[in-house]
């Protein structure tokens, strides 16, 4: 399956940049083809081709305290985004948020969340350039995650 694909690539990139780490497991086409049933998926193709994805959903991940994060009567979560590395830094990642954010808006919600890897290999200084706001860091199972948020409306 081509999701799993990208994301495989996406984790042996940052794996071969920033060392073994959280990011380096690999995603099988079961994990993908589960998360879909949860999820709401956004590709970006070139050509047929998948190029970046990622997921939303209204159920909160493991991972998030809410406690951190603004009062939110309907957020959304951003889970698993990923760009293939060749097409990074060219603009492709922010209009998937964009398109994320039209997304909720329709969904309705009135809040995006997300955690990020607080470590080089994460994508936090991102997020923050795209107008996400730092809301917190904690170490969820041994791993440093950064809270980010954007509020809609």
């Amino acid at each position: 399956m081509e999701l799993a694909a990208l994301h495989t690539v996406v984790a042996e990139h940052l794996t071969d940049a920033y060392g073994q780490g959280p990011w380096s497991n690999q995603t099988s086409e079961k994990s993908v083809l589960s998360a879909m049933r949860q999820s709401r998926v956004l590709v970006a193709r070139q050509g047929s081709r998948i190029v970046g994805a990622l997921r939303l959903r209204t159920k909160k991940p493991w991972a998030i305290d809410p406690s951190y994060f603004s009062k939110s009567k309907k957020p959304l979560y951003l889970l698993a985004m990923a760009v293939l590395p060749e097409k990074q830094r060219q603009g492709l990642g922010r209009r998937c948020l964009e398109e994320a954010q039209r997304i909720a808006l329709a969904w309705p919600a009135d809040a995006i969340r997300l955690d990020a890897y607080d470590a080089d290999a994460g994508a936090g200084d991102f997020y923050a350039r795209c107008g996400y706001t730092e809301r917190g860091r904690i170490t969820y199972r041994n791993v440093p995650l950064i809270y980010y948020e954007l509020l809609l409306g």
